[in-house]
């Protein structure tokens, strides 16, 4: 079996297979960050594409300053901080511009959510409540188990930051949980 350096040296003159080995190889990972941070569905299937896409156009100039897994993880959690700005552009449109016939347009209600029996369901709720910039940092500490200074290198923000933004998160991840915790 090939390294991933050698996997990489040879995707990037272009052999298709070492480039679907290097796919195969960070494909469940990188899965799970993207429905971590957008929840299944069409908007998750495509940032997974794109990311692999992106991967490869890079590849000619990846220099493996950090793993293929990090470069990847990055560039997924970007491409899903952008869909979600996008999402919320939207929502904020659909409320402002709504008609009572858009009233069923799928946008999230919160509510409906907490009242889910599912506890999984609500906690996962109360974490897409997180702006992008938290939820990704919960993500990958928290869920990825990531250190603190992977997660630094994957946002491309300083390691405080990292530990700031994790503190608040969980600061609004627990006043959040508290309640929903109490009554199960």
């Amino acid at each position: 079996m090939l390294s991933e350096a050698e996997l990489i040296r040879l995707a990037s003159k272009g052999d298709e297979a070492a480039f679907r080995e290097l796919v195969r190889l960070h494909e469940g990972p990188l899965a799970a960050v993207i429905t971590a941070m957008l929840g299944p569905g069409d908007d998750a299937d495509d940032v997974g594409q794109e990311t692999f896409v992106r991967f490869f156009n890079a590849l000619p100039k990846f220099r493996g300053d950090s793993s293929a897994r990090t470069y990847l993880t990055r560039i997924a959690v970007n491409l899903s901080i952008d869909v979600l700005s996008r999402r919320k552009k939207t929502l904020n449109w659909v409320r402002i511009g709504e008609t009572p016939d858009d009233a069923n347009i799928a946008a999230r209600d919160e509510t409906t959510d907490l009242e889910t029996t599912d506890l999984n369901a609500r906690i996962r709720a109360i974490v897409d409540e997180l702006d992008p910039a938290h939820r990704a940092v919960v993500i990958m500490r928290i869920l990825e188990e990531r250190s603190t200074r992977e997660t630094s290198e994957i946002l491309g923000v300083p390691e405080g930051t990292v530990m700031s933004r994790l503190k608040r998160a969980m600061a609004k991840l627990e006043t959040r949980l508290r309640p929903l915790i109490a009554n199960d």
